[in-house]
Order: structure tokens, then sequence, then C-alpha cells
């Protein structure tokens, strides 16, 4: 038992560290092309931390390998017994599965940290602009990629994980590595969260990263690619000029609105005009028809 239990969590360590690095590459190359944060279509390391990795693609590959197991196994009266129906039904369980993931890893950074990793805010039918139908149903296309084109390569790389020991020294490695930078990495997501704390904000974690690139272009800076967000203290300096940026939109928004209302007073005063001419006008005219 306690071997199976050392195979699994091997297994599982491993698959989460590849899910790590190939979400990077994903979101690396969707970043560049469709980034709404990156009009330039530039190279940016997606994710908040330095090296190429983003757990939450980590945990969804476990998910993912979790779940494609569900045809294997025996449900009595839960699963329908056709091929077809319950590879159905699972694809639409892990859809749901990866966005109750991705739901739970906003709420924790919101909430938690006061930190926004990504927005959907902007998409239809979305909730609280971190889950949303859209991106729901690629992760269901995903899911059902993984189901029909990986699934199998994956149990046959898991069982090779499981009979050759040796490669646990290559994962030890990786994970060291992996660690060392998320230690770093919430350094400065702690700086980040005191700093919201005080301003009583959400930071648009890709807002401050692009407002850093912006900033390091205006004076030529280089603008670097992995420790573009440096957690020493002068990210005090960057985060004010983040607070800055967002003042700065709140104040054109207070301005917007403030102009709406001054005309719509004007549209309700020209409307008014224009009812009391024409409550004048009828007057006159029955005024006439009784003379007549």
């Amino acid at each position: 038992m306690i071997a199976n239990l050392g195979n699994t969590v091997i297994m599982l360590s491993f698959l989460f560290i590849i899910g790590c690095v190939a979400g990077w590459v994903i979101e690396l190359v969707f970043r560049k092309f469709f980034g709404a944060h990156n009009p330039d279509h530039k190279w940016i390391n997606p994710g908040f931390l330095i090296g190429p990795y983003l757990p939450i693609y980590g945990f969804g590959l476990v998910v993912l390998f979790m779940l494609s197991l569900i045809p294997y196994l025996e449900f009595e009266g839960l699963l329908p017994k056709e091929d077809w129906a319950r590879t159905l039904v699972t694809i639409l369980i892990i859809g749901i599965s990866l966005t109750v993931l991705e739901y739970i890893a906003g709420i924790i950074f919101i909430k938690w940290l006061h930190v926004r990793l990504w927005d959907y805010s902007k998409c239809w039918g979305n909730i609280q602009g971190i889950i949303c139908p859209r991106f729901s149903l690629f992760w269901t296309l995903g899911g059902a990629g993984y189901y029909f084109l990986l699934r199998k390569p994956m149990i046959q790389l898991a069982k090779w994980i499981i009979a050759n020991k040796g490669f646990c020294l290559i994962i030890g490695m990786v994970y060291g590595v992996f660690l060392v930078d998320l230690f770093y990495s919430f350094q400065l997501i702690a700086k980040i969260r005191k700093f919201a704390a005080d301003k009583q904000i959400i930071v648009r974690y890709e807002e401050l990263k692009a407002t850093i690139r912006q900033k390091a272009e205006d004076s030529k800076e280089k603008v670097r690619f992995l420790f573009l967000v440096p957690a020493e203290n002068n990210i005090q300096a960057m985060l004010h000029k983040y607070a800055e940026k967002l003042e700065g939109y709140a104040n054109k928004i207070d301005e917007y609105k403030a102009d709406y209302k001054e005309k719509m007073e004007e549209y309700k005063e020209e409307y008014k005009e224009a009812i009391d001419g024409l409550k004048e006008r009828i007057g006159e005219i029955a005024s006439g028809d009784n003379k007549k």
C-alpha cells in the first residue's frame, strides 16, 4: 500500500510540473498574439512566477489525468453503459471541473492576495470576471483534445515514470528550482497584497506588468523578460505609478459621468420646453375649434 502511494505521488508530481510548463508555453503564445495588454505582440512572461511555470495548469493536468480514468471505473447506475455516452459525460465533467478549478484559483488570488491574474469582465456571461462561458468552452474542448489524443500516451508515460525510479532525481531538481521561484515570487505578491490592502484596490497583474514595461520603455531601459516585476524596494514606486494610473482612469470616469449628467439635464430641459410648446399649441388649436 505504501509502495502504491509512493508511485502515485511520483506520478502526480511529474504530471503537475509537466502541466505547469506546458501551460506556460500555451499562455506565452496566446498572450503574444491575443493578449489585451500586449498590442505590440511582444513575448511576455505570463503568470506571476519568474520561471516557466503556471501552477493552475499543473493542477489542471492532474485533474485531467484523474478524470480521464472515469470510463475505466465502475459507477453502478451513475454512468451510461454505451461507450460514446460515457465519453461524453466524462468530457462534460472535465469541462465543469476545470472551470471550477479556475474559479477557485481566481477567488483565492482576489480575496486573499488582492490580485487579479486574469479578467473576463468584458466577456459575455462572466461571473465576477473570473470565469465565463467562452473560456469554459475552451477548457472543455481542451479536455476533449486531451482525452482523445493524449490520454493513452500520458498513461503510458506515467507507467514509465513509476518503472524508472531514477527519474525521480530529475523531478526533485526541477521541484527545487520551482520552490525557490515560488518563494521569491510570493515575496513580491506579499508586497503587492499589502499595497493593495492599504489602497483598498484589486491589482490587475497584467495591467501592472504593462505599466512597468511602459515605464521602462519611456526611460529607455531594457525590458526584462523574466524579472520584469522586481521584488526589490523599487516595486513600491512601480505600484504607486500603477495606482496613479488607476486614479487617472477613475477621474476620467467621473468626468464622463459629470458630462453625461450635464447633457441629460440639457436634454431634459429641451424635452420639457418641447412638451410645453406642444401643449401650448394643442391648447391654441383646441381654443380655435371651440370658437368655431
